[in-house]
């Protein structure tokens, strides 16, 4: 059973791991020692929150206000199913 993440917590990308911008697959990737990973929009959109000062509401709050159109509460969903799975693929550290 997937552990939930505190809405009072605050996630990180792990350390060696770092979000980029890649322009010839106009889509974010997650760099790390061994490889990379390519991420779809919401992905990015979240991991690029991920500033290990902002807690998880804080995140879910900025993701609401850059896409008003989302149905209420969808956008929480999204934020704390994804941020479970990150974490159990090692790709986030939280308190």
């Amino acid at each position: 059973m997937a552990t939930m993440i505190r809405a009072t917590s605050v996630c990180r990308l792990r350390p060696g791991w770092r979000l980029q911008w890649e322009e010839a697959q106009q889509r974010h990737v997650l760099l790390y020692p061994e490889g990379m990973v390519q991420l779809n929009d919401t992905a990015g959109a979240i991991l690029g929150e991920l500033d290990g000062q902002r807690d998880v509401e804080a995140v879910i709050q900025r993701l609401e206000a850059r896409y008003p159109q989302a149905p209420a509460g969808a956008i929480a969903l999204d934020v704390q199913a994804f941020l479970v799975e990150a974490s159990q693929q090692g790709w986030i550290q939280h308190d």
